[in-house]
C-alpha cells in the first residue's frame, strides 16, 4: 500500500488490452498490404516506388520503437514515435496526389494506382497504430491520456 501499486497495475492491464487490439489490427493491415502486393507483382509498375517503401520503413521503425517504449517504459522514445506520425501522414498525401496524376494521364493505370494507394493507406494506418501504442506507453508510465493531442 505504501507505493500505490494498484493504480499502476490497473494501467498495465488496460494498456495490455489496448496494445493487443492495436497489434491485431497491424496484422490485419499487413495482410491487406500482402494481398495488394501479390496482385501487383505480375503487372508493370505505375511509377518508380520511392515514397511507399519510405512509408514502410518509417511505419516499421515506429512500430518497433512504440513496442520498445512500452516494454522499456521509455516516455521519451514514445513521444518520438508520436512526433513521427505526421511524417507518414504527409507521405500518404504526396503518394495520393502523384497517383491521381498518373490515373488522369493514363486511365489504364487506375487499377494498379488504386492498389498502390491502398497499400499507402494501410501503411499510414500501421503508423497510426504505432502512435496509439506509444500513447499507451505514456499512459502506463505517467498515468496521463495524451490521445488526440499533439505533444
Amino acid at each position: 500500500a505504501r507505493y500505490h501499486p494498484i493504480a499502476r497495475d490497473l494501467r498495465l492491464v488496460l494498456s495490455s488490452f489496448s496494445v493487443n487490439r492495436h497489434l491485431e489490427r497491424v496484422g490485419d493491415h499487413s495482410v491487406n498490404i500482402a494481398e495488394y502486393v501479390l496482385d501487383l507483382i505480375p503487372q508493370p509498375p505505375v511509377k518508380p516506388l520511392i515514397d511507399i517503401p519510405r512509408m514502410a520503413t518509417i511505419s516499421r521503425e515506429m512500430l518497433k520503437d512504440a513496442i520498445d517504449s512500452l516494454m522499456e517504459e521509455d516516455v521519451d522514445k514514445a513521444m518520438k514515435v508520436i512526433d513521427r506520425d505526421e511524417e507518414v501522414d504527409d507521405l500518404l498525401e504526396q503518394v495520393r496526389r502523384e497517383l491521381v496524376t498518373y490515373m488522369i494521364s493514363d486511365p489504364k493505370t487506375i487499377d494498379r494506382a488504386l492498389k498502390l494507394t491502398s497499400i499507402a493507406r494501410n501503411l499510414e494506418r500501421i503508423a497510426d497504430l504505432a502512435t496509439n501504442i506509444a500513447e499507451n506507453a505514456v499512459f502506463l508510465v505517467k498515468g496521463k491520456m495524451i490521445k488526440h493531442r499533439r505533444p
